[in-house]
């Protein structure tokens, strides 16, 4: 699973004002480890930022497994707690988007991620033997919701959910957002997003898709497309910026649930379009699991969701697969 990775999303933005009267507010700064960045236009011309950064304390309190009083710490320390809404939902969807990937995403992972030095945790000595002993207290099938509380079959286990909360936070501050009738905004946070209306321009909101390399810098802007992006949500998930060389071997940070090893596969990248953040972002990282060939089969199963792949060809060279529905957002400049 990958963790609170960040992928730089470029807004590509007109200069020019269509309404002069139109009141475009951007806040941004960090959280979950990565940047936010919100564009929104506000009628009233209030800046919304105090409440934003209120809301996203609220979701870093219910998710971040860095934050020792989090309700996922909680869980994970197997100490009571009573879990909001907030994790209710994402818990929920967590289970129904592993469900529908047959195990691909797994947000109980974390005891594989933490071993291979991704997670929250050491980096651990890696023998075959102790990644059977950590799958042995993985898996969804052993925690359940059960009359509000989160039951564990094994204490050991833990729940990580860096790879959907993240999604799910852009889509709850862009629904807080327009509840405050801010109804053209764009919401970025760790390059998950999700943009309704239009741009400051009046136009359908404009983001890049990086190209993937393992050599460019975080905060690189070589873009493999430009997408038209308007009610809806996008994610991507890659290896090629969160790996390690050791003994002249790569290890991604995408762990395989099954197997217990990082991925070994020729996908680079995966985005996913959908109707919430949440699924997109999820998606992303099941896609990423399971590889190119598989990931194409699993999108085109599912209503509603398209998907832009990244992938090496036999001799190395970048190739892209699109679903149809995503070649229509695609703009060509």
């Amino acid at each position: 699973m990958k963790k609170f990775l960040s992928f730089l999303v470029i807004i590509v933005l007109s200069q020019s004002c269509n309404n002069p009267q139109a009141q475009y507010i951007k806040n941004s700064g960090l959280i979950f480890g990565t940047y936010y960045q919100l564009t929104y236009e506000n009628p009233n011309g209030e800046d919304l930022h105090a409440e934003v950064k209120d809301l996203l304390n609220q979701l870093d309190n219910s998710f971040s497994t860095y934050n020792l009083n989090s309700t996922v710490s909680k869980v994970n320390q197997n100490l009571p707690i009573q879990p909001d809404t907030l994790f209710f939902n994402v818990f929920n969807k967590a289970q129904e988007i592993s469900s529908l990937t047959n195990g691909a995403f797994d947000a109980t992972v974390a005891p594989l991620v933490n071993a291979w030095g991704f997670g929250f945790k050491k980096k651990q000595n890696i023998t075959p033997k102790r990644i059977d002993s950590i799958k042995a207290f993985t898996g969804f099938d052993k925690v359940r919701l059960e009359n509000t509380k989160i039951i564990k079959e094994d204490p050991r286990l833990m729940l990580d959910f860096s790879a959907i909360a993240k999604g799910y936070s852009v889509d709850i501050v862009a629904d807080f957002l327009r509840k405050k009738g801010c109804n053209n905004c764009l919401v970025d946070i760790g390059g998950e997003v999700a943009a309704f209306g239009h741009n400051p321009s009046g136009a359908t909101w404009r983001v890049g898709i990086n190209e993937p390399n393992d050599n460019e810098p975080l905060n690189a802007t070589n873009l493999q497309a430009i997408v038209s992006l308007k009610n809806m949500g996008m994610a991507t998930s890659g290896n090629y910026r969160n790996f390690y060389i050791e003994n002249g071997k790569k290890f991604a940070h995408t762990i395989n649930p099954q197997t217990g090893y990082p991925v070994n596969h020729n996908l680079l990248s995966a985005t996913i379009v959908a109707e919430n953040c949440m699924t997109a972002d999820a998606l992303a990282t099941a896609c990423m699991v399971i590889g190119a060939d598989s990931a194409q089969k699993l999108i085109y199963g599912i209503d509603h969701v398209e998907a832009f792949l990244i992938y090496a060809n036999k001799t190395g060279t970048n190739q892209i697969f699109m679903t149809d529905g995503f070649q229509d957002l695609i703009i060509n400049e």
